[in-house]
Protein backbone atom coordinates (compact mmCIF):
# COMPACT_ATOMS: atom_id res chain seq x y z
CA UNK A 1 0.00 0.00 0.00
CA UNK A 2 2.83 2.37 0.73
CA UNK A 3 4.33 1.87 -2.63
CA UNK A 4 1.19 2.45 -4.14
CA UNK A 5 0.73 5.74 -2.63
CA UNK A 6 4.28 6.94 -3.62
CA UNK A 7 3.66 5.63 -6.70
CA UNK A 8 0.44 7.77 -7.43
CA UNK A 9 2.05 10.61 -5.75
CA UNK A 10 4.95 10.39 -8.39
CA UNK A 11 2.29 10.63 -10.79
CA UNK A 12 0.31 13.25 -9.16
CA UNK A 13 3.65 15.24 -9.59
CA UNK A 14 4.71 14.54 -13.36
CA UNK A 15 1.49 15.01 -14.31
CA UNK A 16 1.27 18.83 -13.03
CA UNK A 17 5.28 19.92 -13.04
CA UNK A 18 4.97 21.07 -16.68
CA UNK A 19 5.19 24.30 -16.83
CA UNK A 20 2.12 25.23 -19.22
CA UNK A 21 -0.85 27.42 -19.51
CA UNK A 22 -1.85 26.38 -15.85
CA UNK A 23 1.64 26.74 -14.41
CA UNK A 24 1.57 30.63 -15.86
CA UNK A 25 -1.95 31.40 -14.76
CA UNK A 26 -1.12 30.33 -11.21
CA UNK A 27 2.16 32.11 -11.08
CA UNK A 28 0.27 35.47 -12.34
CA UNK A 29 -2.61 34.82 -9.74
CA UNK A 30 0.11 34.31 -6.65
CA UNK A 31 1.87 37.40 -7.34
CA UNK A 32 -0.84 39.35 -8.12
CA UNK A 33 -3.46 37.84 -5.66
CA UNK A 34 -1.68 36.06 -2.84
CA UNK A 35 -0.75 32.32 -1.92
CA UNK A 36 -4.34 31.33 -1.57
CA UNK A 37 -5.72 32.48 -4.96
CA UNK A 38 -2.66 30.10 -6.38
CA UNK A 39 -3.49 27.46 -4.07
CA UNK A 40 -7.29 27.35 -5.03
CA UNK A 41 -5.87 27.55 -8.94
CA UNK A 42 -3.91 24.90 -8.18
CA UNK A 43 -6.71 22.92 -6.74
CA UNK A 44 -8.98 23.00 -9.57
CA UNK A 45 -6.00 21.59 -11.72
CA UNK A 46 -6.06 19.23 -9.44
CA UNK A 47 -9.67 17.90 -9.32
CA UNK A 48 -9.63 18.07 -13.14
CA UNK A 49 -6.43 15.61 -13.06
CA UNK A 50 -8.24 13.69 -10.62
CA UNK A 51 -11.59 13.30 -12.96
CA UNK A 52 -9.35 12.40 -16.28
CA UNK A 53 -7.52 9.55 -14.12
CA UNK A 54 -10.67 8.18 -13.50
CA UNK A 55 -11.83 8.26 -16.82
CA UNK A 56 -8.63 6.74 -17.90
CA UNK A 57 -8.67 3.89 -15.00
CA UNK A 58 -11.92 2.90 -15.61
CA UNK A 59 -12.43 2.90 -19.46
CA UNK A 60 -8.92 3.79 -21.66
CA UNK A 61 -10.13 2.66 -24.66
CA UNK A 62 -13.18 4.34 -24.51
CA UNK A 63 -11.62 7.48 -23.67
CA UNK A 64 -8.88 7.48 -26.44
CA UNK A 65 -11.72 6.86 -29.17
CA UNK A 66 -13.68 9.34 -27.79
CA UNK A 67 -10.55 12.20 -27.81
CA UNK A 68 -9.43 10.92 -31.02
CA UNK A 69 -12.84 11.82 -32.34
CA UNK A 70 -13.83 14.62 -31.29
CA UNK A 71 -9.93 15.80 -31.03
CA UNK A 72 -10.47 19.26 -33.41
CA UNK A 73 -13.35 20.25 -30.91
CA UNK A 74 -12.00 19.89 -28.11
CA UNK A 75 -8.84 21.72 -29.08
CA UNK A 76 -10.65 24.20 -30.25
CA UNK A 77 -12.85 25.14 -26.92
CA UNK A 78 -10.12 24.75 -25.23
CA UNK A 79 -8.09 27.20 -26.96
CA UNK A 80 -10.94 29.55 -26.87
CA UNK A 81 -11.30 29.35 -23.07
CA UNK A 82 -7.18 30.19 -23.23
CA UNK A 83 -7.52 32.99 -25.57
CA UNK A 84 -10.28 34.68 -22.84
CA UNK A 85 -7.91 34.00 -19.98
CA UNK A 86 -5.05 35.44 -21.98
CA UNK A 87 -6.92 38.44 -22.55
CA UNK A 88 -8.17 39.39 -19.22
CA UNK A 89 -4.84 38.78 -17.57
CA UNK A 90 -3.06 40.82 -20.57
CA UNK A 91 -6.17 43.97 -20.44
CA UNK A 92 -6.00 43.84 -16.12
CA UNK A 93 -5.05 47.08 -14.18
CA UNK A 94 -3.35 46.65 -11.49
CA UNK A 95 -5.22 48.84 -8.76
CA UNK A 96 -4.18 47.42 -5.54
CA UNK A 97 -1.19 47.42 -3.33
CA UNK A 98 0.82 44.35 -4.10
CA UNK A 99 1.21 44.05 0.12
CA UNK A 100 -2.76 43.34 0.16
CA UNK A 101 -3.16 39.68 1.42
CA UNK A 102 -6.83 40.42 1.51
CA UNK A 103 -7.21 40.78 -2.43
CA UNK A 104 -9.94 38.73 -4.63
CA UNK A 105 -10.39 36.46 -1.42
CA UNK A 106 -13.95 35.95 -1.33
CA UNK A 107 -15.54 33.17 -1.45
CA UNK A 108 -17.31 34.50 -4.75
CA UNK A 109 -13.74 35.06 -6.46
CA UNK A 110 -12.12 32.07 -5.17
CA UNK A 111 -15.32 30.03 -6.21
CA UNK A 112 -14.18 31.58 -9.70
CA UNK A 113 -10.56 31.06 -9.55
CA UNK A 114 -11.28 27.14 -9.04
CA UNK A 115 -13.96 27.10 -11.46
CA UNK A 116 -11.44 28.23 -14.30
CA UNK A 117 -8.51 26.88 -13.15
CA UNK A 118 -10.70 23.18 -13.83
CA UNK A 119 -11.89 24.26 -17.00
CA UNK A 120 -8.62 25.65 -18.36
CA UNK A 121 -7.11 22.26 -17.06
CA UNK A 122 -9.89 19.74 -18.23
CA UNK A 123 -10.10 21.44 -22.01
CA UNK A 124 -6.47 19.65 -22.61
CA UNK A 125 -7.21 16.24 -23.33
CA UNK A 126 -3.13 15.75 -23.58
CA UNK A 127 -3.21 14.97 -20.27
CA UNK A 128 -5.50 11.59 -20.97
CA UNK A 129 -2.31 10.71 -22.64
CA UNK A 130 -0.10 11.54 -20.23
CA UNK A 131 -2.22 9.35 -17.63
CA UNK A 132 -2.27 6.26 -19.79
CA UNK A 133 1.15 6.52 -20.38
CA UNK A 134 2.47 6.76 -16.67
CA UNK A 135 -0.40 3.97 -15.64
CA UNK A 136 1.17 1.67 -18.26
CA UNK A 137 4.74 2.95 -17.18
CA UNK A 138 4.46 2.05 -13.38
CA UNK A 139 1.56 -0.54 -14.11
CA UNK A 140 -0.66 1.39 -11.97
CA UNK A 141 -4.55 1.79 -11.17
CA UNK A 142 -7.27 -0.64 -13.35
CA UNK A 143 -10.67 -1.21 -13.14
CA UNK A 144 -10.00 -4.88 -11.54
CA UNK A 145 -8.78 -2.97 -8.48
CA UNK A 146 -11.01 -3.25 -5.36
CA UNK A 147 -12.65 -0.19 -3.84
CA UNK A 148 -9.58 0.40 -0.98
CA UNK A 149 -7.07 0.14 -4.13
CA UNK A 150 -9.18 2.72 -5.96
CA UNK A 151 -9.42 5.21 -3.52
CA UNK A 152 -5.42 4.94 -2.48
CA UNK A 153 -4.62 5.28 -6.20
CA UNK A 154 -7.36 8.62 -6.62
CA UNK A 155 -6.37 10.27 -3.02
CA UNK A 156 -2.50 9.45 -3.84
CA UNK A 157 -2.71 11.24 -7.11
CA UNK A 158 -4.54 14.00 -5.67
CA UNK A 159 -2.06 14.81 -2.98
CA UNK A 160 1.03 14.40 -5.35
CA UNK A 161 -0.71 16.94 -7.72
CA UNK A 162 -1.54 19.14 -5.08
CA UNK A 163 1.59 19.42 -3.09
CA UNK A 164 3.55 20.34 -6.47
CA UNK A 165 0.70 23.22 -6.84
CA UNK A 166 1.24 24.59 -3.08
CA UNK A 167 4.96 23.89 -3.59
CA UNK A 168 4.94 25.88 -6.61
CA UNK A 169 2.60 28.71 -4.82
CA UNK A 170 4.87 28.65 -1.89
CA UNK A 171 7.62 29.32 -3.81
CA UNK A 172 6.48 32.39 -5.88
CA UNK A 173 4.60 33.26 -2.96
CA UNK A 174 7.36 34.37 -1.09
CA UNK A 175 8.56 36.33 -3.82
CA UNK A 176 5.17 38.70 -4.23
CA UNK A 177 6.55 41.39 -2.16
CA UNK A 178 9.64 41.78 -4.21
CA UNK A 179 7.27 43.40 -7.49
CA UNK A 180 5.99 46.74 -7.41
CA UNK A 181 2.95 47.74 -9.53
CA UNK A 182 4.97 48.61 -12.68
CA UNK A 183 6.66 44.94 -12.44
CA UNK A 184 2.89 42.84 -12.10
CA UNK A 185 1.66 44.79 -14.56
CA UNK A 186 4.75 43.79 -16.86
CA UNK A 187 3.72 40.29 -16.07
CA UNK A 188 0.64 40.87 -16.97
CA UNK A 189 1.55 41.23 -20.12
CA UNK A 190 4.13 38.62 -20.54
CA UNK A 191 1.43 36.12 -19.27
CA UNK A 192 -1.35 37.05 -21.50
CA UNK A 193 0.34 37.92 -24.33
CA UNK A 194 1.90 34.01 -23.96
CA UNK A 195 -1.71 32.58 -23.26
CA UNK A 196 -2.83 34.62 -26.50
CA UNK A 197 -0.83 33.10 -28.41
CA UNK A 198 -0.79 29.71 -27.37
CA UNK A 199 -4.60 29.90 -27.62
CA UNK A 200 -3.90 30.87 -31.40
CA UNK A 201 -1.83 28.37 -32.26
CA UNK A 202 -3.69 25.95 -31.06
CA UNK A 203 -6.97 27.43 -33.16
CA UNK A 204 -4.41 27.04 -36.30
CA UNK A 205 -3.45 23.75 -35.60
CA UNK A 206 -6.23 22.53 -34.45
CA UNK A 207 -8.00 23.84 -37.68
CA UNK A 208 -4.98 22.01 -39.91
CA UNK A 209 -5.97 18.73 -37.96
CA UNK A 210 -2.68 18.77 -35.98
CA UNK A 211 -2.53 18.62 -31.84
CA UNK A 212 -0.45 21.03 -30.00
Amino acid sequence: MINTFITGMIIGVLVSAPTGPLGILCIQRTLHKGRLNGIVTGLGATTSDLVYAVLVGFSMNFVIDFVEQYRFVIQIVGSIILFFFGYKIFTKETEKSIDDEKIGTTNRNLLSTYTSAFGLCFSNPIIIFLFIALFARFNFFSSKSNVYQVLLALSSIFVGALSWWVTLTMIVGSLRKKFKKRGLRILNFITGGVLIVLSIAGIVLGILGKSI
